[in-house]
């Protein structure tokens, strides 16, 4: 067989040294991800975190106190209002009426209780209501808590 056709001699193709180099960069980079990132390998597991932070969350919930602390506590209803407003109302509206969430000032499909509702709040519950708890933190969780029931059992207007 002839090395030319219809006058084109073919010539010798030498990859360039900069695609080389290239390539064997990112081959060598692909062998350290896998060895970095999986976990037969490296021991390192995404998994792992969640396990350390599902047990964290699981023993601040066994620390929640049964009753509101902050219920009835002027300061804490204000600062609990305003949380709401930041980022309940967007849901549950500024009259806590619903709109895309629930009524907050009907009955509660999870439980009436301060704990309950609590739960609610900071874990969040199927069906679309998220958990606040990352967020908003123990404390800010109970001031909205105080809020709520502010306006829900003892008839200040929101």
């Amino acid at each position: 067989m002839s090395d030319t056709f219809d006058g084109i001699k073919e010539g010798h193709s030498r990859i360039p040294k900069g695609v080389m180099v290239l390539f064997i960069g990112l081959a060598a980079w692909a062998v350290w991800y896998v060895f970095s990132f999986t976990p037969t390998f490296s021991g390192w597991s995404q998994g792992k975190i969640y396990e350390e932070r599902l047990a964290s969350s699981r023993a601040a919930v066994k620390e929640i106190p049964y009753e509101n602390p902050y219920e009835k506590d002027p300061k804490a209803i204000a600062e609990g209002k305003g949380i709401y407003e930041a980022n309940c109302a967007s849901c549950h509206g500024a009259n806590l009426k619903g709109g895309v969430g629930n009524d907050l000032t009907a009955h509660f499909k999870y439980g009436e209780t301060d704990k309950d509702k609590y739960l609610s709040i900071f874990s969040g519950r199927g069906g679309g209501m998220p958990g606040f708890g990352d967020q908003l933190g123990r404390d800010r969780t109970w001031k909205v808590l105080a809020y709520m029931d502010s306006v829900r059992e003892y008839g200040m207007k929101p």
